[in-house]
């Protein structure tokens, strides 16, 4: 597939199935998914954790991916509104799953529903290595206190610390994990979610040696954590559909962005300067802080790309001019667009509102 050039403004605007493509570099209008811009490319969706353990011991011991083991999972948290972590991850993961298969992308999952078991950390990274996808991404919610920790907030993505001891691994990782890291977090903050200010995060980013998934897995992977559930503001907006939904947008927006746009190159020079995790908080294989970094290896780097993103500002204009349409349908809230009914109308909608947004006009 030739890849092309995304301006600011590509809106992953997840409304069920309904997806907008980006406009081209010139100044030609937004134009609606035809469901082929992702035809032969292969998204690995991980949603973190699992519904149940029932029959399975979360203590283990698996491959840590560096000569170690480490527990085979664990329960994940639970928000401050009392909502699993799991139900959060399978939730968003699901829509994200919908917008790119509407753009012709296969998306494999690594569990099937959000009632049953999940699988280890290790086996989770061998299906996503066996299923040779062209970028995997784990989905987590972080946690930094049993009760409400109001000083901790924000996103980040978590980065393996280089090199990995496996070939193929580092190759990913260090190459299109990387990029593909930084992209998702450019379209973190260019839709206004807050980078993390703990645990060592710099930028939204934050180097992890404790971490199996990314050290076994040999496709590119971004491991996302949406933002603490400990933290009020961070867990009102997991427990939410709306909120949900718009970490669903910016997720989508990150994938289509690298699967579109990235070079597989080994841009490492921001993550050398990242510094070294310091805090430990709370609990889980994708919530425990790192005690150790390992410096990156060498490499010629690349500018790292501009975000692609529509602005928060952007998003909430779309999102109140998309109001009257839930009105006179008399939809309650957007996840009431996800049906046949409304799917064409919302996509030429939102495609006309975003060429709007951008300045580049309507189809």
């Amino acid at each position: 597939m030739n890849r092309i050039a995304i301006k600011a403004g590509l809106g992953a605007c997840v409304l069920g199935a309904s997806v907008l493509i980006p406009a081209q570099v010139s100044a030609e209008p937004a134009a609606t998914a035809t469901g082929t811009e992702l035809s032969g490319m292969t998204v690995f969706l991980d949603p973190g954790h699992q519904g149940s353990s029932d029959g399975h011991d979360l203590a283990q011991q698996v491959n840590d991916g560096r000569g170690n083991t480490k527990d085979c999972q664990t329960s994940g948290m639970t928000s401050l509104g009392g909502v699993p972590e799991h139900t959060i991850n399978w939730n968003v993961s699901q829509l994200v799953k919908s917008s790119l298969e509407s753009l012709g992308a296969k998306v494999v999952q690594s569990r099937q529903d959000d009632t049953g078991w999940g699988g280890c950390v290790d086996e989770r990274a061998r299906a996503a290595s066996e299923s040779n996808a062209d970028l995997a991404v784990s989905i987590h919610a972080d946690s930094t206190a049993q009760g409400e920790d109001a000083s901790k907030h924000g996103f980040h993505m978590i980065i393996p610390s280089l090199p990995i001891p496996d070939e193929k691994a580092d190759a990913a990782q260090s190459g299109g994990g990387l990029e593909a890291s930084k992209m998702m977090r450019d379209a973190y903050k260019s839709d206004g979610f807050v980078p993390a200010n703990y645990a060592g995060v710099n930028d939204g980013l934050q180097t992890r040696a404790d971490v199996a998934g990314p050290a076994l897995t040999q496709v590119p992977l971004v491991f996302v954590e949406m933002g603490n559930g400990s933290n009020k503001e961070d867990s009102a907006q997991l427990e939410s559909q709306d909120g949900q939904l718009k970490h669903a947008i910016t997720i989508t927006t990150g994938i289509v962005t690298y699967l579109l746009t990235g070079s597989g190159s080994t841009p490492s020079e921001e993550l050398a300067a990242a510094p070294a995790d310091t805090a430990t908080p709370e609990v889980s294989e994708d919530s425990a802080s790192s005690t150790t970094t390992t410096t990156p290896k060498a490499t010629t780097p690349k500018a790292t790309p501009k975000s692609t993103a529509p602005d928060s500002a952007q998003y909430s204009e779309l999102m109140k001019m998309l109001a009257p349409l839930l009105e006179v349908e008399g939809l309650d809230g957007l996840q009431d667009l996800v049906n046949d009914k409304n799917l064409g109308l919302v996509s030429e909608l939102a495609s006309t509102l975003l060429a709007m947004l951008t300045g580049t006009g309507g189809n």
